[in-house]
């Protein structure tokens, strides 16, 4: 349980600690958002981690339902262990 938690903050520390620009954008979008901030918009300057979000949500979402899975696969193999 430890070295999950480690693992876990580490890999949390070391998301937060990542550049916060990052070119994720498609090229016709990123031309539209510097011509808005440009002109004096501001319709752009949350979209690039607006996208890393929803990139992220997926891995997030899986990587729970496995965390899920492997703590009711060694439940399992308990009890399957102590019956024997």
């Amino acid at each position: 349980m430890r070295k999950l938690l480690f693992i876990l903050s580490l890999f949390i520390a070391v998301f937060f600690a990542a550049p916060t620009e990052s070119s994720a954008q498609c090229p016709m979008c990123k031309i539209s958002m510097e011509s808005n901030l440009n002109n004096g918009g501001t319709a752009g300057k949350g979209l690039n981690k607006g996208i890393l979000y929803l990139f992220s949500m997926p891995y997030l979402i899986i990587g729970g339902l496995g965390y899920y899975w492997y703590k009711n696969q060694k439940l399992v193999e308990g009890e399957e262990s102590s019956e024997n």
